[in-house]
């Protein structure tokens, strides 16, 4: 639980801590030009397969607020991975929050 605790924290600041626990899954997203993408990867090769959950809160071309959300599975070594891609949005809001869990 304290994993997932950090992991939620450094994705909310979007920073890392030098002493915490190595983050498992790294992710970035934009939009721009009438789309948004969030690309991640497993960045650490010994932890197990990672489930993900995630909520990105993006500006329409149209004036309105769009929060989208899912949820994605990245196994050891997946790099770059597209876990989201959509049309009709010209900026975020906000960064994604990314909230991932090792499964076993």
């Amino acid at each position: 639980m304290n994993r997932l605790k950090i992991t939620l924290v450094a994705t909310l600041v979007g920073c890392a801590f030098p002493a915490a626990a190595k983050e498992v899954v790294s992710c970035g997203g934009a939009a721009m030009l009438g789309g948004a993408q969030l690309n991640c990867s497993h960045v650490q090769p010994t932890a197990p397969p990672q489930f993900c959950t995630f909520s990105w809160s993006l500006h329409t071309t149209a004036g309105d607020q769009k929060i989208v959300e899912g949820s994605f599975s990245l196994p050891p070594g997946a790099s770059n991975v597209q876990v989201y891609q959509g049309s009709g949005f010209d900026s975020a809001l906000s960064n994604p929050i990314v909230i991932c869990r090792g499964s076993h």
